[in-house]
């Protein structure tokens, strides 16, 4: 099972870009998907989750600016990330989390930069 990020690049302040999170391997079955980001000398931070029934997360500094979706068909995510701001610049990683037979399992995709200049 591989997760592959992809979307990120460079914006503008005010600019959108959208990411997306591929999961690869039919066996995986998959619960919940999570965005994470880092900034360069600073933690990894959720920015935002949704769960295999739809219900969606946000940390409050994204609210009302990003969108987390998926696709269950394409075991796909995405965040739309609207009215970016120089301080949404980090690597975004994606979190999926699910099952393999009975067993849980949890995989991270590779990372995507986001560079939002000012």
């Amino acid at each position: 099972v591989q997760l592959q990020a992809s979307g990120g690049g460079l914006a503008q302040a005010g600019e959108s870009l959208r990411l997306s999170c591929a999961s690869s391997g039919s066996t995986f079955r998959i619960n919940a998907f999570a965005w994470y980001r880092q900034a360069p000398g600073k933690q990894r931070e959720l920015v935002a989750d949704i769960s295999s029934a739809g219900t969606t997360g946000y940390a409050e500094f994204v609210k009302g600016r990003f969108a987390i979706s998926r696709d269950n068909a394409k075991n796909t995510a995405y965040l739309q990330m609207d009215r970016l701001k120089p301080e949404d610049t980090a690597v975004y990683y994606c979190r999926a989390d699910g099952f393999i037979g009975a067993l849980p399992y949890e995989y991270w995709g590779q990372g995507t930069l986001v560079t939002v200049s000012s």
